[in-house]
């Protein structure tokens, strides 16, 4: 007998499974396996050890969290064919093909295009490769499918994006309080004139999993060291893409060594679709660690300087504030780094960070989160939380620096 699936053990959710034909032949795509090689959580593993998983893993444990959803919007009803799960399946395991080396702390430094942007190009590019079948798939990626709910599970508040990454991160960080009550939470799903609804029975799973979004954004994604090593990484691209302005590129593998030399735009990539995405599709992380490694030697004091540093965890000192930092501060540390000896000289002005981080857990600019009341009445959640469930940013400044100031 034919088998029909093939069964992967994921340390998440055990076995899931990947139907053969068009799901699997994407997932065995070079575009797709590259993820393998792009960290999920960047640089996270400097703080938490374990937090090695990729890019490649999430997108499994989002196309099976899908694979549960529709089977269970079916059971209640939903009409959704066959066509229509095939496609919202492939959008799910192809949202996050265009992330760039270590995810999104590179996403402005080496190419300022955003990762969502060239996951559309990849899978109009893959799109081209499979005859059309990803039209579907796009057209309930981009919001211009006509049921709306398809696209909201791959790209709204309660999405099997977020679903899985919650839970992955916090599984692979050891930080117990980003576990979520996934599988209730799809279960509590359901559809209400074409948008997804919430049925009131699940509103306290929704509240554990926002208050578990926001804490797992301060203590792991926005870590202050974690933030330091990504600033860090950033600072060196930016030195290696300076000292390439001038005619002295360092030494990098040739898929680094290209966007060093070349300032590639979004014009860029839709112009030149093709060529740009096989260059783009040759870099991931190791190529960039491969680079920051070989630069602990380079004659260029200041590459060198935070190369070494990055490599062997000697990371800069960041400081978090509720307002932005006093411009005296800042210039008493600036005046510290220009004596000390153990900077490089001269290198005082690159050395210093300022920035703020954001973090809405709820947020109104996706669509809000609707609660179907046991009276069938829709209503938005933050009307109904007993928890105060309100859409509101939190920002935080923060002042980069090595720790070499006293």
């Amino acid at each position: 007998m034919e088998k029909k699936q093939k069964i992967l053990n994921d340390p998440v959710y055990g076995f899931i499974s990947i139907p053969y034909g068009i799901l699997f032949d994407l997932v065995e795509h070079p575009y797709f396996q590259r993820l393998r090689n792009v960290k999920q959580v960047s640089l996270t593993h400097y703080v938490y050890p374990g937090a090695l998983h990729t890019r490649f893993h999430h997108a499994l444990g989002a196309l099976h969290l899908m694979q549960q959803a529709v089977a269970s919007l079916k059971g209640k009803g939903v009409k959704i064919n066959k066509r229509e799960a095939e496609a919202v399946m492939i959008a799910i395991l192809l949202h996050d093909i265009g992330h760039g080396p270590f995810s999104h702390t590179l996403e402005k430094t080496l190419i300022d295009v955003h990762h969502e942007e060239l996951s559309l190009l990849f899978m109009q590019r893959l799109n081209d490769e499979f005859n059309g079948r990803l039209d579907l798939a796009i057209r309930v990626f981009t919001g211009k499918y006509k049921k709306h709910f398809l696209h909201q599970l791959v790209s709204g508040q309660l999405d099997m994006d977020r679903l899985d990454y919650l839970n992955r991160d916090s599984y692979f960080t050891g930080v117990a309080e980003g576990v979520i009550g996934y599988d209730r939470i799809i279960k509590m799903l359901n559809v209400v004139n074409d948008r997804l609804v919430v049925e009131q029975k699940g509103i306290y799973s929704v509240e554990r999993f926002l208050t578990s979004r926001r804490i797992m954004y301060w203590q792991v994604y926005l870590h202050k060291t974690v933030v330091a090593a990504e600033q860090m990484l950033r600072l060196i691209l930016q030195r290696a893409r300076e000292l390439a302005d001038t005619g002295r590129a360092p030494w990098a593998p040739p898929s680094l060594t290209y966007f060093l030399n070349h300032r590639i735009t979004r014009d860029d990539f839709h112009q030149r679709r093709n060529d740009l995405l096989d260059c783009f599709a040759a870099l991931d992380d190791t190529d960039i660690s491969t680079a920051v490694k070989a630069w602990q030697q380079h004659p260029d004091p200041l590459l060198s300087y935070l190369s070494y540093g990055l490599v062997n965890r000697r990371l800069f000192r960041l400081e978090f504030a509720n307002e932005p930092f006093d411009p005296e501060y800042v210039d008493t540390i600036r005046q510290a780094l220009a004596r000390s000896s153990l900077v490089p000289r001269q290198a005082a002005a690159h050395l210093i960070i300022q920035g703020k981080e954001t973090n809405s857990a709820y947020t109104l600019t996706k669509e809000e989160i609707m609660v179907c009341t046991k009276n069938g009445d829709v209503v938005p959640m933050s009307s109904v939380s007993d928890f105060g469930i309100t859409p509101r940013v939190f920002t935080k400044y923060f002042l980069c620096y090595p720790k070499e100031v006293s």
